[in-house]
């Protein structure tokens, strides 16, 4: 596509982000703290704020990319995981909101199930980010395999939690509604089906972040000058992500097959207390992580966007100053007028257009 549709999409899908995120914050101010607490694991007001801003920086990131680079998948993956992530986080705090604080409210339970498999597509955008940055390409072909595993991974999760007939991963006090009961073949059970597909989907997922971490580590092993510099700032954010997201991935993989073939729960971290702390670090890490794109992009003139951005400085602040002496002038000089002759004239417009006209290039090269 051509850079101005895609810098029209991008912004478009930034903007959707900010709709998002604002819709979800709104949802979760106006919840109870005894609902919030009956939900589960939520952010409390001050966190969600938080990280609702620091959100809002993978589509920003994404869009600059996007429409400067529209071939270039990186900036497409940046807004892809703002939009997942602020409508997972939407569709959480509607199907609390409608489910304990105004059950009138339609579609509920719909959208508690769709927000339970619908945040595995992140992990999945997430390997595909660190296989392609910088360049958007794969260090070699033999990676392609990497690729075609976390598909098969994310689409294997994706069916056992949409279907598994037992209480939804987001919202605990919730029975799948869409969970599906019955025999396949002489002996196996839905239930059976469904649990060792997430945990093998779950499986083939963490195999495949931990091999994406290793490709950007031998990038940066290779890597010469400003790339490498590129690729640092890149790895601050990515491999706590990658370590704390395989721990939380591998606790989860634990209690599902224990929970669904041994009938006895066993989760790791919950019993060493560590669970909240690495989850609350884990999604600092994660927003975190466009921050660290945009320096790369700035200090080291990745994507050659320094140029788009120091145009946008310049001509935001550069318009906003034109308009103001502009209006200001035609105030002033139109006071004046009426004070020397007691009528009002055109001359004040023209007076301030040719004003406007001589400081033009003057405020730029300031500004």
């Amino acid at each position: 596509m051509s850079r101005r549709t895609a810098a029209w999409l991008a912004w478009s899908l930034c903007a959707l982000c900010v709709v998002l995120i604002m819709l979800a914050l709104v949802l979760d101010f106006m919840m109870e703290e005894s609902s919030l607490i009956e939900a589960g694991l939520r952010y409390y007001p001050g966190f969600a704020m938080l990280t609702g801003v620091l959100s809002l920086a993978y589509p920003t990131v994404g869009a600059l990319i996007a429409s400067r680079l529209p071939a270039n998948p990186i900036g497409w993956i940046f807004c892809s995981l703002g939009l997942l992530y602020n409508a997972q986080r939407c569709t959480v705090a509607y199907a609390d909101y409608a489910l304990l604080e105004n059950i009138a409210l339609p579609w509920g339970e719909a959208v508690a199930w769709f927000s339970t498999w619908i945040g595995f597509a992140n992990p999945t955008l997430g390997v595909f980010l660190m296989l392609l940055f910088p360049g958007g390409r794969l260090l070699s072909r033999r990676w392609r395999i990497v690729v075609w595993v976390t598909i098969l991974g994310a689409a294997i999760t994706a069916l056992g939690v949409a279907f598994m007939p037992d209480i939804l991963v987001t919202h605990r006090y919730v029975d799948n509604p869409f969970g599906v009961v019955g025999v396949i073949g002489p002996k196996l059970t839905t239930y059976g089906f469904f649990g060792g597909s997430r945990v093998l989907g779950m499986t083939l997922l963490l195999t495949s972040l931990l091999a994406a971490l290793f490709s950007v580590i031998l990038r940066l092993r290779h890597a010469r000058g400003d790339e490498r510099q590129q690729l640092t700032w890149f790895l601050f954010a990515a491999v706590p992500l990658t370590v704390l997201g395989s721990l939380d991935g591998l606790d989860t993989i634990v209690a599902n097959l224990t929970t669904d073939f041994m009938f006895h729960p066993v989760y790791i971290l919950h019993s060493l207390g560590l669970l909240v702390p690495i989850v609350y670090v884990e999604v600092l890490a994660l927003l975190v992580l466009p921050v660290c794109t945009y320096i790369a992009i700035l200090r080291y003139n990745l994507y050659d966007i320094d140029l788009v951005i120091n145009r946008t400085l310049v001509y935001g602040p550069l318009t906003a100053t034109l308009i103001a002496l502009y209006f200001g002038g035609i105030v002033v000089l139109q006071r004046g007028f009426v004070l020397l002759t007691g009528q009002q004239s055109t001359l004040a417009v023209v007076a301030s257009t040719l004003l406007i006209a001589a400081l033009f290039t003057p405020l730029r090269r300031r500004i």
